[in-house]
């Protein structure tokens, strides 16, 4: 198994810079080992939602999970306010870093996830298939 650990920057958006990673890295199959940092704000879809909520910071990363590839990513995260309230959900573009994440990752090999159309939910589900 190949692990990864990346730092993001002030500014930097959570979702673009793995989405980006996962495709410079040619990802096949990859899940989040752990996350933390803080954010300027958090955009979360929370369950059953129909788009993004956001989130004003200042605001602390304190979880991060899901799987990610160069096919696509599904990633769910805690994030708390400066008063320790936490909210949670799906990890939409425009979670903004505020002054770092630190990010580690491992890759499964002989795995490939891409999504497809969930004729029953709706959604891109994961489809993992063996990879040579």
């Amino acid at each position: 198994m190949e692990s990864y650990c990346l730092r993001l920057t002030p500014g930097q958006d959570l979702k673009q810079e793995l989405q980006a990673f996962a495709q410079n890295q040619s990802l096949e199959a990859g899940i989040m080992l752990t996350a933390l940092g803080s954010l300027t704000q958090a955009a979360l879809r929370f369950a059953a939602a129909p788009g993004a909520t956001v989130i004003d910071g200042p605001l602390e990363l304190i979880s991060l999970s899901g799987t990610l590839s160069r096919h696509g990513m599904h990633l769910h995260g805690a994030v708390a306010d400066a008063q320790g309230q936490v909210y949670g959900g799906h990890i939409m573009p425009g979670c903004l870093i505020r002054t770092t994440a630190e990010i580690a990752m491992a890759e499964l090999p002989h795995l490939r996830f891409f999504r497809q159309p969930d004729p029953v939910t709706g959604y891109l589900e994961l489809v993992v298939d063996a990879f040579p």
